[in-house]
C-alpha cells in the first residue's frame, strides 16, 4: 500500500466535489473548497478519525470493504475506483456495489425502448427495472424482496415457480449459464457482501447449484432462442440483445422477434393489451 499516493489521491478528490453533488445543503458562510472529511466520513458510513487516518498517511491498511463504501461516498467512476483499490494494495474490483440504481447511460437508452420487451438486470440477477412489455411477458419481477430478489435465488430454491415458463429441456441449458454469470461477478468482486452472502446462501440449500459452481462453468452470452410459454398467447420465441454498463454492474437486455414470425404476432398482441399479468404455473400436460 501507498500511503502518500492514497492520502492524495482521496484528498484530491474529496476537494473536487462540492456538498450539492452529494446531495448535502451548503452552509451560507462555508470555506472549506471542497467536501470536509467528516462529510466523506458520513457519505461512507465509518468515523471522521478512520477517515481522517487514512488521509493522515496513518493506521491500518482499509479493507476493499471500507475502501468500496470511500468510493461510493465520493462518487469515483469506474477507473478511480480501479485506482483506488490498486494504490491501496488490493486488485481492482470490475464491479461496483450499486443494486437498485440505474447509471445515467442505461437508463437514457432503456427510457427509448417502448416497442420491445426491455429489462435491466445487475451482477445479483436482480431486475432493477422492467417496460411494459417484459412484465407482460415475465411478469413483476421487481416485487420480491429480500434475496428472492435475484432471479439465481428463486431458479434454485423455487424451480416448481421459477422455471415454468421455460421448456423442461432448456432448464439444465439456463441453470448452467446462470451459474457462469454468478461464477464470474463473484471472481471479479469476491468483496461484496451481498454477492457473497447469495452464493453462500445457494451453496448450502442447492445441490444443483453447488455441482454446477464446482464445475466452474464458463459461458459467452447464451446464442440460443428464448422460449418462453405464455399463459395467455402460449410460446413465443425471443432473441437476446445485452448491453453492459461500462462497469458490467447492470445490464440492460432487449428482447426481439424474427420479423414476420408468429412469435411477432403475439408481442405485437401484447403491447396492444394493456393488463397486468397474473403470473400463475403453466399446465403441463
Amino acid at each position: 500500500m501507498d500511503r502518500t499516493v492514497l492520502a492524495d489521491f482521496l484528498r484530491s478528490r474529496r476537494q473536487a466535489l462540492q456538498p450539492e453533488d452529494v446531495g448535502l445543503p451548503r452552509a451560507r458562510r462555508r470555506r472549506a473548497s471542497g467536501l470536509r472529511r467528516e462529510e466523506v466520513a458520513a457519505l461512507a458510513g465509518m468515523s471522521t478519525d478512520y477517515y481522517s487516518r487514512i488521509e493522515q498517511q496513518r493506521g491500518p491498511q482499509p479493507s476493499e470493504q471500507l475502501l468500496a463504501a470511500i468510493a461510493t461516498g465520493l462518487r469515483l467512476s469506474q477507473p478511480e475506483r480501479e485506482h483506488l483499490f490498486r494504490i491501496a494494495g488490493y486488485a481492482a474490483p470490475l464491479m461496483v456495489e450499486d443494486h437498485g440504481r440505474l447509471s445515467p447511460g442505461v437508463r437514457r437508452i432503456f427510457e427509448q425502448l417502448d416497442g420491445s420487451p426491455a429489462e435491466v438486470v445487475n451482477h445479483l440477477t436482480e431486475k432493477i427495472v422492467q417496460n411494459r412489455l417484459s412484465t407482460a411477458l415475465f411478469g413483476d419481477q421487481t416485487r420480491w424482496t429480500g434475496m428472492r430478489r435475484a432471479m439465481a435465488y428463486r431458479w434454485f430454491t423455487d424451480p416448481e415457480t421459477e422455471r415454468a415458463p421455460f421448456p423442461v429441456e432448456d432448464h439444465a441449458r439456463h441453470s448452467r449459464t446462470i451459474v457462469a454469470h454468478l461464477l464470474l461477478a463473484h471472481t471479479q468482486n469476491k468483496s461484496e457482501p451481498r454477492l457473497a452472502a447469495l452464493v453462500g446462501s445457494l451453496l448450502h440449500t442447492s445441490r444443483e447449484f453447488t455441482a454446477l459452481w464446482h464445475e466452474h462453468p464458463v459461458t459467452e452470452e447464451d446464442p440460443a432462442p428464448l422460449l418462453v410459454r405464455h399463459p395467455e398467447v402460449g410460446d413465443v420465441q425471443l432473441y437476446r440483445e445485452t448491453l453492459h454498463s461500462p462497469d458490467r454492474s447492470q445490464h440492460l437486455i432487449v428482447y426481439t422477434t424474427a420479423p414476420g414470425s408468429e412469435s411477432e404476432e403475439k408481442l405485437r398482441f401484447l403491447s396492444l393489451v394493456r393488463y397486468e399479468l397474473k403470473v400463475r404455473p403453466v399446465r403441463r400436460s
